[in-house]
């Protein structure tokens, strides 16, 4: 099993570690799955539900002692609109793109933003101090990105050996 040695600054330390390519591989694989069918699967839900709104959690489901309650209740009365459909595809999106590996980095990208939302509009959270799970989706789908996860038994290695992508290398930023 092949290892290799990380060397690197984090927050100004020195840090230098050993890992196994192999299983880190399998983890980011894994988790991109994972986190890809959660993501799917809750606006799959969504999607084919012809009554769900974003009005009921916005007008209802917003914890008492949140601080955006007036933005939250906004939201819900003037811009469900466009919110309804917003949050249905991008959750489906995100969720099928990071399941197919494709492109990945502008994935997490959004759906770390969904998750952000998602927090803010839970605090005061029931069972948590500060950090609840809509978090712990927004760093993990962050190493998703920065590991370029997408090439991993993705299409993001695919598109990646693509002409139009050695012509415009910036199209890597959205890859991987």
């Amino acid at each position: 099993m092949a290892t290799r040695e990380l060397e690197s600054q984090v927050f100004g330390w020195d840090v230098e570690f050993t890992y196994s390519e192999t299983w880190i591989g399998y983890a980011l694989f894994a988790l991109r799955l994972i986190m890809g069918w959660t993501l799917f699967y809750a606006g799959i839900t969504k999607v084919v539900d012809p009554e769900w709104s974003v009005r009921g959690f916005l007008l209802y489901g917003i914890p008492d002692g949140n601080p955006l309650t007036g933005l939250w209740t906004a939201m819900g009365n003037d811009w469900a609109w466009l919110l309804t459909p917003l949050n249905q595809l991008g959750l489906t999106l995100v969720g099928l793109a990071l399941i197919l590996g494709l492109f990945v980095r502008f994935s997490a990208f959004w759906g770390a933003t969904m998750m952000l939302f998602y927090w803010l509009a839970s605090y005061p959270f029931d069972n948590a101090l500060l950090i609840d799970y809509h978090m712990v989706y927004v760093f993990l789908l962050f190493g998703l990105g920065a590991f370029g996860a997408g090439r991993i038994l993705g299409l993001d290695a695919r598109i990646e050996e693509l002409d139009v992508v050695e012509q415009y290398p910036q199209l890597r930023l959205f890859l991987g």
